[in-house]
């Protein structure tokens, strides 16, 4: 079986690489790079696991993702069943302020830039307001050549710092993504698992032996590397893929269909698993989406 590495390597021919993609699914391994990643989800619905932590995605969305931050963008199951109408589409911008770029950012004019990237070193959700510019710096700087990438770099660079509204950090402050290879690889196949798996029952014994360690062994392991337990991930996990189908665009399950589809053998379980993790219950959350978007129609 071929093993698949945990540091990607991006192309070093490059000063700053702008990348278009439309596959069936985005790569669904977690992984990660010294490069910065600015990712434009043009098309597509799925699950980003940052670091410790999950945030759903759909069409329109964007994501700073900082340096060497272990990241996954799962598409939703769909995906998977060989349906030719589903794909995916994303632009990305890889760039490495320590590498090539690095007499870039040392110049006085780029010490805010810098100050930006520090204090935002796990990197987060582009808030929505900002989206279209940003968009449309990331196109710009796709269709540039030569010495022109890097003018449209440092535009895209000024309306990434003109984002004053607190974006939705990718996880918190203290996570710490010094994973050797080894331990990001096994981490890797550990998360992989999980989401490939997460709707069908899974016990502490399945992911356990999936990573060759003993259960006691993998609780250890698990909790210092994810600063979760495995049935808190995992209910995160079933959590996120609930709220997306109680508010898909398409003729939504029951409420027990979703908590069933998701992983839950229980409606009591799931209602309350729910409104401990999101804050109401499966119908509050339901109806406060229909409100919210009721009003954007009016308003717009």
């Amino acid at each position: 079986m071929k093993v698949l590495p945990f540091t990607l390597l991006v192309p070093d021919d490059k000063s700053v690489i702008s990348e278009q993609i439309e596959l069936p699914y985005f790569y669904q391994y977690l992984h990660r790079h010294e490069e910065w990643q600015i990712t434009w989800v043009e098309r597509g619905e799925g699950t980003l696991i940052a670091g410790n932590n999950m945030h759903a995605f759909r069409s329109g969305d964007l994501f700073l993702i900082g340096a060497n931050l272990p990241h996954l963008f799962k598409s939703n199951p769909e995906y998977f069943v060989g349906d030719e109408s589903k794909c995916i589409r994303a632009s990305s911008v890889y760039f490495n302020p320590n590498g090539r770029l690095s007499g870039l950012f040392n110049m006085p004019e780029l010490k805010t830039a810098s100050a930006f990237l520090k204090n935002n070193k796990h990197g987060f959700k582009i808030p929505e307001a900002y989206a279209s510019s940003l968009a449309g710096r990331m196109q710009e700087l796709h269709e540039a050549t030569g010495s022109a990438v890097l003018f449209a770099f440092l535009r895209l660079l000024e309306v990434l710092q003109s984002v004053e509204e607190a974006g939705e950090p990718l996880c918190p402050d203290f996570y710490s993504s010094n994973l050797s290879e080894h331990e990001g690889m096994r981490l890797s196949n550990i998360i992989n698992f999980i989401m490939r798996n997460y709707n069908n029952r899974i016990d502490l014994e399945d992911v356990a032996n999936a990573a060759y360690m003993t259960p006691q062994a993998f609780c250890r392991y698990f909790k210092k590397h994810t600063g979760h337990t495995f049935i808190s991930f995992l209910n995160e996990v079933r959590i996120n893929d609930a709220c997306k189908s109680l508010v898909s665009d398409e003729k939504p399950d029951c409420i027990s269909g979703v908590a069933y589809k998701a992983g839950f053998n229980s409606i009591a379980n799931f209602n309350r698993v729910f409104k401990n993790l999101i804050g109401r219950s499966p119908r509050a959350y339901i109806d406060e989406y229909h409100n919210v978007s009721r009003i954007n129609s009016i308003a717009g």
